[in-house]
Parts: structure tokens; sequence; C-alpha cells
């Protein structure tokens, strides 16, 4: 027996996507009587009883609960100024890293240039506030940085996580994906290497077909 796989659908703003009173409206889709429409150029996900599309272009649009990846610009004696990318300033305040920090060596847990990988727990108009403490998050020590257009980080992710665990078993590295576009990997030199030109090629092809197993032959074969 052989499973089917589908491929997203690329629509426009205006484009009626699906005609369903059963089916409701989600990101970057509005309803109108009985068909919800695109109002973003993108790709449909439709797995589920709310339609959405997948932007594939366009700047980070932080959200709460969003994982960021940056990389610390300066300090204060109340904590980090983050760099994440596009116009948002990101503040990693002490009280919410996860351990107890000295205010007078506050460096001696993260310096200036070193890379977090982190969690947006607010949003205003000033800026952007981080959090530490969820399971996974904290300093990214070695490896490269790699920056990506943010709206295709669902393809690199792939369904389920697919298509990022094939990267990484693929080339024996770590790899963090930031949803602002910012994706860290560490390996091996050759690893690392594989793995970048993997990902840019996820990015170039984002909205072609059979992209894994475009994936899986550059790869060498899915392991």
């Amino acid at each position: 027996m052989t499973t089917q796989k589908t491929e997203r659908r690329l629509v426009v703003p205006g484009e009626t996507i699906v005609s369903d009173d059963d089916k409701l409206p989600g990101d970057f889709t509005i309803k109108q009587g009985k068909d919800i429409i695109a109002n973003r150029y993108g790709l449909v996900d439709d797995s589920a009883r709310i339609i959405k599309i997948i932007p594939i272009s366009g700047v980070f649009e932080p959200r709460r609960g969003n994982t960021v990846i940056g990389r610390v610009k300066d300090i204060n004696f109340s904590g980090w100024n983050i760099e994440i990318g596009g116009p948002y300033g990101a503040f990693l305040p002490l009280s919410e890293c996860p351990r107890f920090i000295n205010r007078n060596d506050i460096a001696e847990f993260a310096n200036i240039g070193d890379v977090m990988n982190a969690k947006i727990w607010g949003i205003k108009k000033g800026g952007i506030d981080l959090t530490l403490k969820s399971r996974g998050l904290g300093k990214l020590e070695g490896g490269r940085i790699i920056k990506i257009n943010p709206h295709k980080v669902p393809r690199v992710i792939g369904k389920e996580g697919s298509m990022i665990n094939l990267i990484k078993n693929s080339t024996n590295t770590e790899i963090t994906v930031g949803q602002n576009g910012y994706i860290w990997i560490k390996g091996s030199e050759e690893g690392e290497k594989k793995a970048e030109q993997a990902i840019k090629l996820v990015v170039e092809e984002a909205i072609s077909s059979g992209l894994t197993e475009k994936i899986e032959k550059f790869l060498g074969g899915k392991k």
C-alpha cells in the first residue's frame, strides 16, 4: 500500500481557497459566506478544519510563543538586548533566566556576540520581551548561523518536523530553527556545510512539487 503525498497549493490574495460551511478561516484568510478567501500570497494549509496560509514572502511577524534565535548586542544591569533581525528590538530580562545570575557579572552568563535560543513571551509597541524559561532554550555554543526568509521556516521544518529531521539525520548535525529565520547548525565542518546547502535548497524549491524526494536525493538517499 502506498501513501499519497499532497502538495500544498499556492494562492494569491483574493483567491477562493474552498467553499465549505464547515471550514473556518485561520491565519491570513477571511470568510465571506461559504467561501474562505486568501488575503496573503502563500501556501494553503488545509490539513484541518481551520484553513490557513503559510506566507512565503515578507518580514518576520512576531507572535507570543515564537521561538527565535538572536545574538547579544548589548548588556545592561537588568538583562540583554538581543538582535533577532528585522525592525524588532528584543530584550531578555535577568528575571527570565532559569538560574540565579549575579547582577554584577551578567556577562558571565551571556556576553556580547553570544547566540541565544529564546522564546517570545511579550510583545509591546517598544519591542519584544524574551524568556529562557522553557525546555531547550539557552545559549547556543559553536556551530554556524544562517539566515533564511522567515516565511520559508515551515517548509524547512516540514510536517511534524519531517524535513528538518531528514536533514539532521543525514548530515549528523544538531539544528535549531528560529521562527525569525535564523538557523543554528552544529556538527562536523562537512556536516554543517551539507546541512546548510540542503536548507538553502528547500528555500529555493519551497513551492515545487516532490520537495522531500529532491532533498533525499541531494543528501544521498533517506537515512
